[in-house]
């Protein structure tokens, strides 16, 4: 018996579904913490602490928590694994400060760059500033390309992320969406263009106005796009890129409890504020933020969810924007931390999958959903113990 057994107990009982897998998730957690201390007596007295809880929400008998204790054990092994290969790539931010068009705008975007800048430091990224001297230091090269040269220098860390970050204003001339720099603009197509060789999970934040077919334009794998408007139309000031500048670090913003927040949750805090603003002050929103990260294309709004979860079931066949955002995190966790960034990629892929097999299980075969279950957690589980 073994986790097979256990999915095939969840399957049967339907008030169960996926809290059974969550459970064995918790567990092998739980062992995993539990070989800090010292002798294995204490993983199994962790885990037989939880035999009375597991049979009272699924009806387990003794027999089956006894089994997937040993599944748990085994998966630990007897003492530390290795730690996994640290990677020779850092996670980089490339932070673009367009222009202001008079001072308060100068000072205003100063400042979101300044909390996007100061974070990704303390993270130990590589950060690149364009457009913020101010006039301070002579540059002799335009922002543009500045900007295009900077990307292409990103292109050789193939497992480590790449944040894009766009601070500024943006125009909409009902043909093309421009971000708007000091000197040439440049448009959602030309930045597409930069970014085809780059072979990197990459982010792209956009809180400008009229940013919205940026959405559409950037779409892709490996890719999250952010925009602070849901259409070229919304060309009034963003506040989405002031909320979002706070949401990012801040622990109120942590929905799942992990010690960390998400692009997803700040994306989710700072779409709830700058909605509360227009309703505190009794205006007409004029901006609606978007997210895209399963690369259709089609996007998200804050407002089809609640907390994490959307508020209707996505259609057969279609992924969930939302998954992969929650994956990224510009100051990560004491355990994500540890990660190089290539079992970063591994684990989350792993993750991914397992959550679209949950979406397909009425879809497909049990046995066939078991057997692929059992497989995708298991190699989660040793990989989440390698690097510990």
């Amino acid at each position: 018996m073994g986790i097979t057994t256990l999915e095939r107990d969840a399957v049967n009982d339907q008030t169960t579904g996926w809290s059974a897998v969550q459970t064995t998730e918790t567990l092998v957690q739980t062992g995993r913490d539990a070989t800090h201390d010292k002798g294995g007596a204490a993983v199994l007295a962790r885990l037989k602490s939880m035999s009375k809880r597991i049979s009272k929400h699924f009806s387990m008998g003794i027999s089956c928590f006894l089994a997937l204790l040993g599944i748990v054990w085994l998966t630990l092994g007897a003492g530390h694994a290795a730690e996994g290969e640290s990677g020779s790539s850092i996670p980089a931010l490339i932070l673009v400060v367009g222009a202001g068009g008079n001072p308060q705008y100068d000072i205003t975007f100063y400042q979101w760059s300044e909390r996007w800048e100061s974070a990704a430091k303390q993270a130990g990224m590589a950060v690149t500033v364009i457009g913020r001297h101010r006039g301070e230091i002579e540059v002799k090269e335009t922002d543009y390309s500045r900007l295009e040269a900077a990307i292409k220098q990103s292109q050789g860390a193939v497992h480590s992320e790449l944040w894009i970050v766009l601070i500024g204003h943006g125009t909409f001339d009902r043909r093309v969406a421009k971000f708007n720099l000091r000197g040439p603009d440049f448009s959602a197509e030309e930045l597409n263009q930069w970014l085809k060789p780059v072979d990197r999970p990459t982010a792209i934040i956009n809180c400008s106005s009229a940013s919205g077919p940026f959405i559409s334009a950037l779409a892709g794998p490996q890719r999250v796009v952010i925009t602070g408007t849901k259409s070229g139309t919304e060309v009034n000031f963003s506040r989405f890129g002031d909320h979002l500048s706070h949401a990012i670090t801040d622990p109120a913003a942590d929905l799942d409890k992990d010690n960390q927040t998400s692009l997803w949750e700040a994306f989710l805090m700072a779409s709830r504020r700058t909605t509360e603003y227009y309703d505190t002050d009794g205006r007409v929103a004029t901006e609606h933020a978007l997210l895209d990260d399963n690369g259709d294309g089609q996007s998200v709004r804050a407002d089809q969810f609640r907390g994490l979860s959307p508020r209707a079931k996505p259609t057969a066949g279609q992924s969930l924007d939302g998954r992969k955002a929650h994956q990224w995190h510009l100051i990560s966790n004491a355990t994500d931390a540890k990660l190089s960034p290539q079992d970063r990629l591994r684990r989350n892929e792993l993750e991914i999958a397992v959550e679209n097999l949950r979406d397909s299980k009425d879809q497909i075969p049990e046995e066939d959903y078991r057997v692929e279950l059992e497989q995708l957690l298991v190699e989660l589980a040793e990989l989440n113990e390698r690097v510990e």
